[in-house]
């Protein structure tokens, strides 16, 4: 019998010196401690989203590992002209051997937002899920219950026109503003919250225009397209669509946002949502569109009002630069408030297209502003004089 040669291998040898190796106090731990969490005990959702985008002034003490073209690294701070508390100090001194000597962490301010939805990948899928399937289950019952055939023929129109046309600013803001927003943001926390803001956006103007094709095909008369025409040339609708273009131009993130979720939404969006779409709806016969409308408006004005009030909160009582804060988004309101309530004060004429009435367009719209004024008072700012226009 031919006798079988071993072959000669290198065997590995453990020393104790590899990666891992070492045990110490945490080594069974299943939770992260290089951040301090915002109550007694870390969640999941600071776990996985708390610094996850390193910051040359904490942890990456070799500067940033990217960056543009003209030089510019990571994500600069000055893509807002708000600051928070360190944000004034230089990046640490870098040099070899350095391990970011200088001073400790200098821009801690901004790390200290915390999303109050704690969003994250996994909430956000399971949460969108649900109202997805919620909307698509109210319309298909309506469907199958011939609820449609109980709409006036009027608010068969004012929806095919006006509910319609309102995917447009969904649309818009979700993928030009927010969308683009998310990305100059200094943290994981501010990106996270923008990122899912702009997916209810999307979502919404998915939601509606889902509905419309459903409505064309069940509602005898109902133009599918009359959205379009009303966007483009109708009057009612300019003052909305110059709000929503000029709320896409902005590149301040910061500002972005705040125009966006503090006073575009509750002056324009929650005026014509809850004031008008949902006060009017089911005294036409219908009591579909509000389900459409309404998971909207609790994203707009519960769960991202929410996350709003907590980041802004934060930089107007910031420690160091309360004041600055405020002066600048002074600015922001003198620049914004007045479009949004031109833009407002222009769908006036909806509010009597219809057989059955809503309330009084201008008790809507000092609702919508005293609803606007309560946020401001939160965010411990003062209500501008552009409010009485």
């Amino acid at each position: 019998m031919t006798e079988t040669q071993e072959r000669s291998v290198p065997k590995p040898e453990f020393t104790d010196a590899e990666a891992g190796a070492k045990v110490f106090p945490d080594s069974n731990a299943r939770s992260y401690n290089y951040f301090k969490p915002a109550k007694r005990k870390q969640t999941h959702y600071e776990d996985v989203t708390v610094e996850v985008q390193p910051d040359p002034r904490h942890y990456l003490a070799q500067g940033w590992l990217y960056g543009f073209a003209d030089g510019r690294g990571g994500y600069p701070l000055d893509w807002t002209a708000l600051k928070a508390w360190g944000s004034d100090r230089p990046e640490p001194e870098r040099f070899p051997g350095s391990g970011g000597k200088g001073y400790e962490w200098p821009a801690h301010g901004w790390h200290e937002f915390r999303d109050p939805n704690e969003e994250w990948e996994l909430t956000f899928y399971r949460y969108n899920s649900n109202v997805v399937r919620q909307v698509n289950q109210n319309v298909e019952n309506a469907r199958q219950a011939k609820a449609f055939e109980q709409w006036n023929p009027n608010w068969v129109n004012f929806v095919a026109r006006n509910v319609g046309a309102w995917m447009h600013v969904d649309h818009g803001l979700g993928l030009y503003l927010y969308a683009n927003a998310q990305r100059r943001a200094p943290t994981n926390m501010h990106n996270n919250a923008i990122s899912v803001n702009s997916m209810h956006r999307i979502r919404a103007a998915q939601d509606l225009a889902l509905y419309n094709l459903t409505l064309t095909e069940e509602v005898p008369g109902f133009d599918g397209s009359a959205h379009l025409e009303t966007w483009n040339s109708d009057p009612a609708w300019q003052g909305v669509r110059a709000a929503a273009e000029q709320l896409t131009s902005i590149w301040d993130w910061a500002e972005a946002i705040f125009a966006g979720n503090v006073v575009f939404e509750p002056l324009v969006g929650e005026l014509f949502r809850s004031h008008l779409v949902q006060q009017i709806a089911p005294r036409n016969g219908d009591f579909v569109t509000p389900t459409v409308v309404g998971v909207a408006e609790y994203d707009f004005a519960e769960r991202d009002l929410r996350y709003t009030t907590a980041m802004f909160g934060l930089l107007t009582t910031d420690k160091e630069f309360a004041d600055h804060n405020k002066s600048v988004i002074n600015g922001w309101l003198a620049k914004h408030v007045p479009t949004a309530i031109d833009a407002g004060r222009k769908l006036q004429p909806l509010w009597s297209q219809t057989d059955a009435k809503p309330p009084r367009f201008e008790d809507s719209l000092d609702a919508a502003k005293s609803r606007f004024a309560g946020i401001l008072n939160s965010l411990h700012l003062d209500v501008p004089k552009e409010l009485s226009q």
